[in-house]
C-alpha cells in the first residue's frame, strides 16, 4: 500500500460529510474534476473502493465508512493543533475577504472593523456589502455575514452565530380593521404579508416552538422588499403584515401606529451568522476575525 496523502484524506472526508462530489468540491472550493481525481488516487493507494458512484447519488462502501470514522477525529485533532500553532504566530497576516449585509452591516460592524484593522495591521481586509446571502461564498470571499431566521438548511457551510435580534409580527390598525386580528400563524397564508427579496430570499416565515424546533409557514408574499426600513414603512401604510425587529418597531407600537400581532407561537429571532466553508483548516487571519467579533458581542 502506498503512503496516504493527507490532502486526499481531507478531500474524502469533506465529500463524505457533504454527501456528494459536487457539494464537497463546493465546500473545498475546488473543481469537481480535482476532487474526483484525488479520491480515485486515494482508492488506488488503498486498493479499496471507498465510494459507490452513480449518476444520481453516491454512497460510502463499508471501507469508506470505516475510513471516515477513523479520519474525522484525526483531521479534527490536526485542525486543533494547527489552530494552537497559529496562536503562537507573532501576528496574523495576509488577505481577508469579507462580505456584510448592506443594510445592517455598516452600522453594526463599522466600528468593530476599524478596531480590528488597528489591532491586526498586517491583515489586508477587503470588505464588501450586499444581501446575496450564502451565494457570495461562490465568489472569492472567506467569510460572509448573512441574515437568517430559524434553522439553516444548507449543511455544506459552517454557520457561526454572531448577533440575535428578537422579532415581532406587526400590522397597521387600518389593515387589522379590514382583515381582523389573526391569532394563528396559518392565517398568514391567505393574508397579505411583506416578505424579502434576497436577504431571506422570500423564505417561509419561521416561528419558535417551546421545544426548540421551528414551524415554517409559507405566508402570502404580497409585497417583497430588500430593506427592513422599507418593510417597516410598508407595514405602517397598511400594505401587509410583517415580521420586523422588535426594537425598531417598539416606538410605533407604543404610539399606536402599529399593532403587535400575538400568534400561537412567537416569530423566530433574526440572526446574523458568519458563514465559511473550511471544516478542518482555518487560516489564522480568519480565526482571529471570528474570535474578535464574538468577543466584542460578549463584552
Amino acid at each position: 500500500m502506498k503512503r496516504l496523502d493527507l490532502n486526499a484524506l481531507r478531500v474524502f472526508v469533506t465529500v463524505a460529510e457533504n454527501g456528494s462530489f459536487r457539494a464537497g468540491a463546493k465546500a473545498l472550493q475546488m473543481p469537481s474534476s480535482n476532487v474526483s481525481r484525488q479520491i480515485s488516487q486515494l482508492e488506488e493507494s488503498l486498493q479499496l473502493r471507498l465510494i459507490q458512484r452513480s449518476t444520481r447519488h453516491m454512497k460510502l462502501t463499508p471501507a469508506g465508512q470505516t475510513l471516515l470514522a477513523s479520519m474525522r477525529p484525526v483531521l479534527e485533532q490536526f485542525a486543533a493543533t494547527e489552530a494552537e500553532l497559529t496562536q503562537q504566530q507573532a501576528e496574523p497576516e495576509g488577505p481577508l475577504r469579507l462580505c456584510l449585509p448592506n443594510e445592517i452591516g455598516p452600522s453594526l460592524f463599522a466600528p468593530l472593523m476599524a478596531q480590528f484593522a488597528m489591532r491586526y495591521p498586517k491583515i489586508i481586509v477587503s470588505c464588501t456589502t450586499n444581501l446575496a446571502g450564502m451565494e457570495v461564498l461562490k465568489e472569492d470571499v472567506d467569510i460572509a455575514v448573512i441574515i437568517t431566521r430559524g434553522k439553516m438548511e444548507d449543511a455544506s457551510v459552517i454557520a457561526r452565530p454572531l448577533f440575535s435580534f428578537p422579532c415581532c409580527v406587526v400590522a397597521s390598525p387600518q389593515l387589522i380593521a379590514r382583515t381582523g386580528m389573526p391569532t394563528h400563524s396559518e392565517q398568514l397564508t391567505v393574508l397579505p404579508c411583506i416578505t424579502t427579496v434576497s436577504a431571506l430570499a422570500g423564505q417561509a416565515w419561521q416561528f419558535a416552538a417551546a421545544d426548540g424546533s421551528f414551524k415554517k409557514v409559507n405566508v402570502n408574499g404580497h409585497y417583497r422588499v430588500n430593506s427592513g426600513e422599507m418593510a417597516l414603512h410598508a407595514a405602517l401604510a397598511g400594505v401587509g403584515f410583517a415580521i420586523l425587529g422588535e426594537k425598531p418597531c417598539r416606538p410605533f407600537i407604543d404610539r399606536g401606529e402599529l399593532q403587535e400581532v400575538l400568534l400561537e407561537l412567537p416569530p423566530a429571532p433574526l440572526q446574523l451568522s458568519a458563514l465559511y466553508r473550511e471544516r478542518h483548516f482555518m487560516p489564522a487571519r480568519t480565526r482571529v476575525w471570528l474570535e474578535f467579533i464574538q468577543s466584542q458581542v460578549v463584552s
